[in-house]
């Protein structure tokens, strides 16, 4: 029997489309919708996964994705590109990372999109919430980012 569910339990993880650990202070949340994963502070500060299936050739390419979701930022959501950064997985893979910003109703919000192309999926990790909240979970924020896995 114990064989057996370990195995189930092997399986269960080998299925997992990214693997990402969840910072003291935030409350994992069960999704059923198009979030792989979500977790929140109690001041809203959110981390969340999405994971799309992508291919063809050029599907890797860090730059086309940069281009692509900075557009639908800045003129589908309003948000402005403060900072860009280059990021590597826990397990090897390049990445990148938007940060934006976004006010809204004339208070400030802080947005990072970080993402990872391996030419299969387009992982996207999502943090966001009001400037001041944000600002006092970013090194938490960070330290989920740096556990991220996604192959």
């Amino acid at each position: 029997m114990k064989k057996k569910l370990l195995f189930v339990l092997l399986l269960a993880a080998a299925c997992k489309p990214v693997d990402i650990k969840t910072a003291p202070g935030f409350l994992e949340l069960k999704e059923e919708g198009s979030y792989a994963y979500r977790a929140t502070t109690p001041e809203r500060v959110v981390v969340a996964v999405r994971v799309e299936e992508i291919e063809g050739e050029g599907a890797d390419d860090l730059s086309f994705w940069t281009r692509a979701l900075t557009l639908q930022m800045r003129d589908g959501n309003g948000y402005a590109l403060l900072e860009t950064h280059d990021v590597q997985s826990l397990d090897g893979v390049k990445g990148r990372q938007l940060r934006f910003g976004h006010d809204e109703d004339g208070k400030p919000f802080s947005y990072w999109l970080t993402f990872w192309a391996t030419g299969k999926k387009l992982v996207l990790v999502e943090a966001g919430g009001m400037k001041a909240q944000f600002d006092a979970a970013a090194s938490s924020v960070q330290w989920m980012l740096q556990s991220v896995r996604v192959k």
